[in-house]
């Protein structure tokens, strides 16, 4: 089934939505098909499937890996959220600077992230069901973030008293991290 691909404002970070096909039973689409990525230029390869379930209101990340950057496709399989992406690689035209798109079953949206950018999520239903596709495996002791409300980034989230777990209430703002515990820029 044909994808449509966008670009946002962040270039590399990429809007996707494939065709879904319904009837009176209910709906049928693909969530990810090699060969469709492929004729669509799209050529990552997904090594690891991650599902998140969240309440209301729960805020996770920003979170990024330093030595095993993930590339993620993010998708929400129930419920909506606000997913953002932020560039922190060292030397590109776009540190610091982030985009946010609502994903929901309604709008057949799904984000790729590159490896190099932070991200995180809000929920804005009353749960919602996130499922994302990594290009690395996931490191438990390779995981850094940013702190979400970090004033010099000014994400506007759609969220104003968010639910967040004690590790990302510490996470330090992006000015505060030493650029060699942040990715590089590598130019295309």
């Amino acid at each position: 089934m044909p994808l449509t691909v966008k670009e946002t404002d962040l270039p590399g970070v990429l809007i996707i939505e494939s065709e879904v096909r319904s009837d009176s039973r209910g709906f049928y689409k693909d969530i990810y098909s090699l060969d469709e990525y492929l004729s669509s230029g799209l050529g990552m390869t997904f090594v690891q499937d991650v599902h998140s379930h969240s309440v209301k209101n729960v805020l996770r990340g920003l979170y990024y890996q330093l030595k095993n950057p993930q590339g993620k496709l993010v998708m929400a399989v129930t419920g909506e959220i606000f997913d953002v992406a932020v560039d922190i690689r060292v030397g590109s035209p776009g540190f610091g600077r982030w985009t946010g798109v609502y994903l929901s079953p309604l709008n057949n949206r799904q984000l790729y992230i590159p490896e190099g950018f932070a991200h995180g999520f809000a929920v804005l239903s009353d749960s919602a069901d996130v499922i994302y596709k990594c290009t690395q495996f996931y490191a438990v002791d390779e995981d850094y973030g940013i702190l979400w409300s970090d004033p010099g980034i000014d994400i506007d989230w759609p969220v104003r008293d968010p639910i967040l777990s004690e590790g990302d209430r510490k996470h330090p703002r992006l000015d505060e991290i030493k650029f060699d515990s942040l990715p590089s820029y590598r130019q295309p």
